[in-house]
């Protein structure tokens, strides 16, 4: 018996490897694609004519290999990648511009940013950077934020503590050991572990792509908690981690306090989560020169030149499918009347709740796989967004390229849970947490498309309950008592952000307007108004539901792509873009980023040794 166990575990091995190093398929990183740099396109009428071409059917490309539903980095990005290997592809979005949550807006002269704020892991000879200047050939520049890229403020006006975070693998345990004198040794346990959960990503990834029967093996074995300190830490909570660390109570805010990137409270986040957002800015945090659009700018082109359209104002009213279940195409509602749109394989990047709720036939969504993927997640929080047009520069203004996360105190799992329990009409008075950032001040192509102007970005979360009896109202008009009740969350959240940037006065405020849940579910289509996708608490990160829930669904031809198949954020967003491709390919994606970015490196330093 136990001579069998090391023989069954070998051929896993073998088969693994051959599975993950076997490349049949065309590889979109085969070669360098970027080009020279061109001139940045600052006017806006020349952008929209590639980021808001309306659909029409006249427009549809003949012979399509693929629909993607939902122009967001998940989809824009697997649309990239499948044009690279010569496939036509149509993504379709609802909105009236492409980008999903890197779409920006226009209101009395001020552009808002709604959903990048900054972005780590850009380092020139990094997968991820490879990848980016990959999808985009080259024409994606980033901006470096200042260095503490975020500060952690926690208390009221009158006892206020101010911790800057910097970003270094060296610097930031540095720095906060200079915060926090005897709190080294929890300091150095925390980055360990930190580090440690942060290389075993891989084994999600490849849960998401191996057999499914080798997957359920690993899991049932308890070989993935083995293989992978990821899921050995993903049952524990960030609050039982670092309550484990260290008593002081302001050491253990400022190790969580960027649980606002996934959207969870510590008590319920995972810590293998947090540690991939804190070592995603490990080594610094970038904003795109020019802006969010700058993004779907770039990616669109790519699309386009392999024969397929990024069209909006496409609402997919349903996804298509003949007698044998298998998606053959969507059907698009145009005005009053549908229009169908056949291809051999549709792609989902609206999400899984969208997806399987509102665009699968009543039949197919009780189809007991289906259920049993739905059982497994659940709606995220609620997002709130304020946009405040300021008149002044950054300097007039005390704006820096950093942001700010701003607490009412430290004890983050009683503060959120208090806020978002509360009726709608006491929490507007009082908003315990927010986050902060000028785009403007970041951005260095902004003080010449807006001169003597700026902006700023506040984020927090609120309950979709709060806003759901408005949720079938006009966009632009949803009565008084809406208008009134975001007027005192806006007012309320000033407050906060007058105080701690003491240069922000009323009179510098030009134009402020707020987003709730249902603002949300309009734009982006968020069926609970989540900035953030399905929920990312403890429960996501169980191995079993990251086998379960892959790109390839139960249904033939039909695919998911998107934060949902991989995590949140516009990098896990990618992630999943980059999964879901690798299924579609038949090859991992993933190494052959790895690899052409380790040849881009090498060849970078031949050509400084000559």
């Amino acid at each position: 018996m136990w001579i069998v166990v090391p023989i069954i575990l070998v051929a896993i091995v073998i088969f693994v490897l051959k599975y993950v190093f076997s490349s049949p398929g065309p590889n979109p990183f085969e070669r360098d694609t970027r080009e020279p740099l061109k001139k940045m396109v600052h006017d806006r009428k020349e952008k929209n004519k590639v980021l808001k071409q309306g659909f029409l059917a006249s427009k549809v490309p003949d012979n399509l290999d693929a629909i993607i539903i939902g122009s967001g980095i998940g989809g824009l990005g697997l649309g990239v990648l499948l044009a690279k290997v010569g496939k036509k592809v149509l993504v379709l979005e609802q909105h009236d511009r492409a980008g999903g949550c890197c779409h920006t807006f226009t209101e009395k002269g001020f552009e808002f940013d709604v959903g990048i704020h900054y972005i780590g892991d850009l380092l020139d000879h990094k997968p991820f950077r490879c990848m980016l200047d990959q999808m985009t050939d080259g024409q994606l520049q980033w901006e470096p934020l200042d260095n503490p890229f975020d500060h952690v403020v926690l208390g009221p006006p009158e006892n206020r503590r101010r911790y800057p975070i910097y970003s270094g693998r060296t610097r930031f345990p540095e720095e906060l050991k200079k915060c926090f004198p005897g709190e080294e040794k929890a300091i150095d346990e925390y980055m360990k572990l930190v580090k440690q959960v942060g290389r075993g990503i891989w084994l999600l990834a490849m849960l998401k792509l191996l057999p499914i029967p080798m997957a359920k093996f690993l899991i049932y074995t308890g070989l993935v908690q083995r293989l992978s300190s990821f899921f050995k830490m993903a049952p524990r909570s960030v609050t039982e981690v670092v309550n484990e660390l260290t008593e002081n109570k302001d050491l253990r805010a400022v190790f969580t306090y960027i649980f606002g990137t996934y959207g969870n409270i510590p008590k319920d986040a995972s810590f293998s989560m947090h540690s991939l957002l804190v070592s995603h800015y490990l080594n610094g945090a970038w904003y795109p020169k020019g802006g969010a659009t700058e993004i779907s700018y770039h990616m669109i082109p790519i699309i386009e030149k392999a024969g397929g359209a990024v069209l909006v104002r496409a609402p997919v009213n349903r996804i298509l499918f003949n007698d044998s279940k298998e998606a053959i195409g969507v059907s698009v509602m145009k005005g009053q009347e549908e229009v169908h749109i056949h291809a051999p394989m549709v792609i989902s990047n609206a999400g899984i709740f969208n997806t399987y709720q509102k665009l699968l036939p009543k039949e197919l969504q009780a189809e007991p796989a289906i259920q049993k993927q739905l059982g497994m997640m659940k709606n995220g929080e609620g997002g709130l967004s304020i946009f405040l047009g300021l008149n002044g520069t950054k300097e007039d203004l005390g704006l820096k390229a950093d942001n700010y996360w701003i607490f009412s105190e430290n004890n983050f799992d009683e503060l959120v849970e208090e806020y978002l329990n509360r009726d709608r009409e006491d929490s507007a008075k009082k908003v315990p947490l927010l986050f902060v950032a000028s785009p403007s001040a970041k951005d260095p192509t902004w003080e010449e498309r807006s001169p003597g102007k700026s902006t700023l970005s506040l984020v927090s979360f609120a309950n979709y309950q709060w806003f759901e009896e408005w949720k079938d109202g006009k966009v632009t008009n949803r009565g008084h008592v809406y208008k009134a009740l975001k007027q005192a969350f806006i007012d309320s959240i000033l407050e906060v952000v007058m105080d701690v940037f003491p240069k922000i006065t009323r009179d510098k405020i030009e134009y402020v307007d707020a987003g709730t849940p249902i603002t949300n579910t309009h734009y982006i289509g968020a069926p609970k108004g989540e900035i953030y996708g399905a929920d990312h608490g403890v429960a996501r990160f169980c191995p079993d539901v990251n086998a379960t829930v892959r790109p390839q669904t139960p249904l033939k031809n039909l695919y998911l792509t998107g934060q949902d198949v991989f995590v949140c954020g516009f990098a896990g967003a990618l992630a999943g873009a980059l999964t879901c491709g690798s299924v579609l390919l038949n090859r991992n994606l993933h190494l052959d980023a790895i690899a052409l970015a380790k040849k881009t490196k090498f060849m970078n330093e031949k050509l400084k040794g000559e």
